[in-house]
């Protein structure tokens, strides 16, 4: 019934594949219009690369090719959705940097904080988020509902990917001003904010102990928070900032950093 769903619902949208991203067109052509149909292991396999998850040293991922055929292996002890983005991102490489016959990727080459870099390593993020976020299925999704993590949470269940990788495409295809942002109990790690958002308001360096972020890296606390209205100023550096309010909500990760989707109001 889901997929009876998606597929009405694909094709009620007139899907212009001119307009699509080189990833989503791949999807398209192996016939994904739902999200269920994402399988990247058959893609890769159709595309002659052959997918091994196994045990390995300093890296998540790692390429290695010769001529037509390839061998990726992820990290075995991975989470499901990060051994499902480190994959996407080798299939980039396979498909989109012929000119190199192997690639070892580190955690820190598939993390959020590499996708505006100028690098090969931040476009095969960029791929790899098209391969498991394909906007031509998650914008519609999307629609007009309220722009916060349980949104993002609910995408990260229908395609089987990461809050995080969820959160940064919810971020971007908002159509109002959002950012998604990470926090240590000493520095923010990396943030991300959309178009909408304006360009010379930044995240702050360090929480605010008036945050449920305070709370979840210096006290634990755990699971999700409801979004707050709250002061902008308490998130924010730029001009004005005192005058303007926010909904933020955030989200104890694993490591012990929040994550937090900030929209200005």
């Amino acid at each position: 019934m889901i997929w009876w769903r998606w597929e009405k619902f694909v094709h009620k949208a007139m899907i212009d594949v001119s307009i699509l991203s080189s990833a989503e067109r791949l999807l398209w052509s192996y016939g994904v219009r739902a999200p269920e149909h994402i399988d990247l292991d058959a893609i890769a396999a159709a595309r002659g690369a052959q997918v091994v998850y196994r045990r390995l040293d300093g890296c998540a991922a790692r390429l290695v090719a010769s001529g037509e055929r390839a061998v990726i292996s992820v990290a075995l002890d991975d989470y499901p959705s990060r051994q499902r983005f480190s994959l996407g991102h080798e299939l980039a490489h396979w498909i989109c940097d012929k000119n190199r016959d192997s690639f070892k990727c580190a955690n820190a080459d598939i993390a959020p904080q590499n996708d505006e870099a100028k690098t090969l390593e931040a476009y095969a993020n960029s791929y790899a988020s098209q391969l498991l976020l394909p906007d031509y299925l998650v914008v519609p999704c999307i629609g007009s509902k309220p722009v916060n993590l349980d949104l993002a949470r609910s995408l990260a269940t229908d395609f089987r990917a990461s809050l995080t990788a969820s959160a940064i495409k919810l971020a971007r295809r908002a159509k109002v001003p959002t950012v998604i942002t990470c926090h240590d109990q000493t520095r923010r790690r990396w943030y991300q904010k959309n178009m909408a958002f304006p360009q010379d308001i930044h995240v702050r360096g360090q929480l605010h102990h008036d945050t449920h972020a305070f709370e979840m890296v210096f006290g634990g606390m755990e699971g999700m928070s409801r979004p707050k209205r709250e002061s902008a100023d308490r998130w924010l550096n730029g001009p004005g900032v005192y005058r303007m309010s926010v909904s933020s909500q955030s989200f104890r990760l694993p490591d012990g950093t929040a994550l937090s989707l900030i929209t200005l109001l």
